[in-house]
């Protein structure tokens, strides 16, 4: 029998300093959604130590999906929801549930800009005042990079498609202002990356 699971060795290297972080700031209970989950190693990896939470991952592609299907199998997770397909570009996103919490992890260098505004209003569309839409990868502040190998990231993204790139973090929130979002938090991660939180503005009543 075929085994789907992917492997991504980015996951492995940095699932640990992002749990972290997740732990100070997902809320106590509820769905935290994951935008892009890719090989599906995070998501598991968060529903075993944040047994308190429930997780939905989704993917747009079918091949990633029958990946986290299949870790959520080997692993044997119970707060792991089977992955759902979704695009983040298209609004109206069809989630079984509202989520306490999105996460996106090493998506918008590697997606068009459009990725990025349908990341950000989607989630603005879906999470409650308050709640938490978190950002992982790296990022250029004040319009330079912040390490000579981000820099080389770049440039190899940029020659692989011209509409992907590392993301100057003013614009990622300039564009969140926009969508409904309050200032980022950032913290510093290993491999000159970021965590950056946004916490959904409070509505109009």
């Amino acid at each position: 029998m075929s085994d789907a699971r992917r492997f991504a060795p980015a996951t492995e290297r940095n699932r640990t300093a992002i749990l972290d972080v997740l732990r100070e700031a997902l809320p106590d209970a509820g769905c935290v959604l994951e935008i892009a989950s890719g090989s599906g190693e995070h998501a598991v990896w968060f529903g075993r130590h944040l047994p308190h939470l429930q997780f939905q991952p989704s993917d747009p592609d079918p091949v990633n999906r029958a990946s986290i299907a299949a870790w959520i199998a080997h692993t044997a997770v119970t707060n792991v929801l089977p992955p759902i397909p979704l695009d983040a570009t298209h609004p109206g996103w069809p989630l079984p549930q509202p989520p306490a919490a999105v996460l996106c992890i090493n998506m918008i260098h590697i997606a068009p800009w459009t990725a990025a505004l349908g990341l950000l209003h989607g989630a603005a569309a879906t999470l409650s005042a308050g709640g938490l839409l978190y950002l992982y990868g790296p990022f250029r502040r004040g319009g330079a990079h912040t390490s000579e190998s981000n820099a080389m990231f770049d440039a190899d993204l940029r020659s692989r498609n011209p509409t992907w790139g590392v993301r100057d973090l003013e614009a990622v929130s300039d564009a969140a202002s926009l969508a409904g979002f309050e200032p980022p938090i950032t913290i510093a991660m290993p491999a000159n990356n970021l965590s950056v939180m946004f916490r959904r503005a409070t509505m109009p009543a």
